[in-house]
């Protein structure tokens, strides 16, 4: 499990530390930082899968994500007595990336290019590292990346030069993860590329979802939900079928879902109290074929170490969000899952459930900040430097 996540400089999350547990829900105002802290944590995982770099380029390039604001706020300025102004920076333009898993922490921090003669301008991993514990130090780093160099500790005070010329662009995690030289590497990296991430199915009438598919096992639905047929299928025939017939149930008392096959075609039914005929998937209505979707996202055979859930009440008929958050407060008892919510109801109701306080985003001066933080409730984190 994710223990803490910290981010600085990427958009409007200037220095944002959070700390979670096995349910988190994120909510506030609409611009407070949400969707930020939702991108931060796709960029994220994106360093596990190559794609960090392609990934910046898509939402603007390097310019358009880092901080717009000044690097710290006077104090005057924090009591409105005078205006924000531009100042000389003093430090380096760069994006930064942590979290804590256990009893270990990463970090990878992207910067400006170096001059030269390419047309290229992708961003620069100028460090990144693995060490024991929230508080980096020195004596506490296990595998130190400086610009293309890689070395991990070998005994007391000891280094061991594992690479001298990685690529600029690409994480010592795509690069060098190794069963037998960095261990370490190769778990970190294949639990990042466990994340799953769900943002807003599609359900209109051209929606993969609603058109029956060829059909193979399915432990984990697409994030289209083109499969949800056969998926629903493999947690029937390979999950756990009764949680499934009862999350069904919880939201739809006394209906059912079956799956036909015709010619490979895997198709959806659903079988509803008081109707003379199934529904197939593409007469269902918006919110119903949403709930599905989010069932068998949910109860996957294969659960992740973490699920990110964007907005997951939309097309939702109120009367269906209980029932949805019981079904994310059950699923969160095996799989931390973070939830990002406009929605007042979803938020109270998930809070009814969990021991969790939801994490309210706030803006101040254009920063994201956590609700009734302070020096004294924010968790301890300490970034690596490029010196």
């Amino acid at each position: 499990m994710i223990d803490t996540l910290a981010i600085a400089n990427y958009r409007s999350l200037r220095d944002v530390v959070v700390p979670l547990g096995n349910l988190n829900v994120i909510t506030g105002a609409n611009g407070s930082g949400k969707s930020n802290l939702y991108r931060a944590l796709r960029l994220l995982s994106e360093t596990a899968l190559g794609g960090a770099a392609a990934l910046l380029s898509r939402e603007g390039g390097f310019d358009s994500v880092l901080w717009a604001g000044p690097e710290d706020f006077a104090r005057s300025v924090e009591r409105g007595e005078h205006p924000v102004e531009g100042t000389v920076r003093k430090g380096r333009v760069s994006v930064r990336l942590g979290f804590t898993r256990g009893e270990h922490s990463y970090s990878i921090d992207f910067g400006i290019p170096m001059p030269s003669e390419s047309l290229f301008f992708d961003p620069e991993i100028k460090r990144e590292c693995i060490w024991v514990g929230t508080t980096w130090s020195s004596s506490a780093a296990m595998i130190d990346r400086r610009g293309p160099v890689v070395s991990r500790r070998a005994g007391k005070g000891g280094w061991t030069v594992l690479a001298d010329d990685l690529d600029p662009f690409e994480s010592m995690l795509t690069q060098m993860a190794d069963p037998e030289r960095t261990p370490e590497l190769l778990l970190l990296r294949e639990s990042i590329r466990s994340w799953r991430f769900y943002d807003q199915f599609r359900t209109d009438r051209g929606a993969p979802a609603r058109q029956a598919q060829l059909g193979t096992r399915t432990p984990v639905l697409h994030h289209d939900g083109r499969d949800l047929a056969a998926a629903w299928q493999t947690i029937h025939e390979n999950g756990d079928a009764p949680r499934l017939q009862a999350a069904v149930d919880d939201a739809f008392p006394g209906a059912s879902v079956r799956i036909d096959v015709s010619s490979g075609a895997f198709s959806l039914w659903f079988e509803q109290h008081g109707l003379l005929r199934a529904l197939s998937q593409q007469e269902l209505s918006d919110g119903t074929l949403r709930y599905l979707l989010w069932i068998a996202a949910l109860l996957t055979p294969r659960p992740p170490e973490l699920m990110v859930l964007n907005e997951p009440e939309t097309s939702l008929h109120p009367d269906l969000i209980p029932a949805l958050a019981r079904l994310i407060h059950d699923v969160s008892k095996r799989t931390q899952v973070w939830v990002v919510s406009h929605s007042q109801l979803l938020t109270t109701e998930l809070a009814s459930l969990s021991e969790h306080e939801p994490i309210a985003l706030h803006k101040r001066l254009g920063e994201t900040q956590i609700v009734g933080q302070g020096l004294l409730t924010k968790p301890t984190w300490k970034w690596p430097t490029r010196t």
